[in-house]
């Protein structure tokens, strides 16, 4: 769309007319690219937001059996950890068994529902 404007011209439209000059005709052309007429915007209104339950932490539980002999007695451990880390699960049962008992073997580590 050429359109054949002064330095002056340029300058008020840019920059404001600061200084009063003759009025110039300008002579606009109407083009039409083909987009539709848009229709007005309503707003959304915002609902009000929901609280979100929150999730209950991962948790494991460590199934240990346990005993201050070495081919002695027996005894079944679990120890529930809050943590997705398999091995931290274990490595936590274990120093927490170890402070009641002298031999610690681990048997499973599940998640919990």
């Amino acid at each position: 769309m050429p359109t054949e404007l002064t330095e002056e011209e340029m300058r008020r439209a840019l920059f404001g007319g600061a200084q009063a000059s003759a009025p110039v005709e300008v002579h606009a052309q109407t083009v039409s690219y083909g987009i539709p007429n848009l229709a007005k915007v309503v707003p959304i209104q915002e609902h009000p937001k929901r609280k979100v339950p929150r999730a209950l932490p991962p948790k494991l539980r460590v199934t240990l059996t346990v005993g201050n002999e070495f081919e002695g007695e027996r005894k079944t451990f679990t120890h529930d950890v809050d943590t997705l880390s398999t091995l931290l699960a274990e490595q936590e049962a274990i120093k927490a068994a170890k402070k009641k008992f002298r031999y610690v073997e681990t048997i499973s580590v599940e998640p919990l529902t």
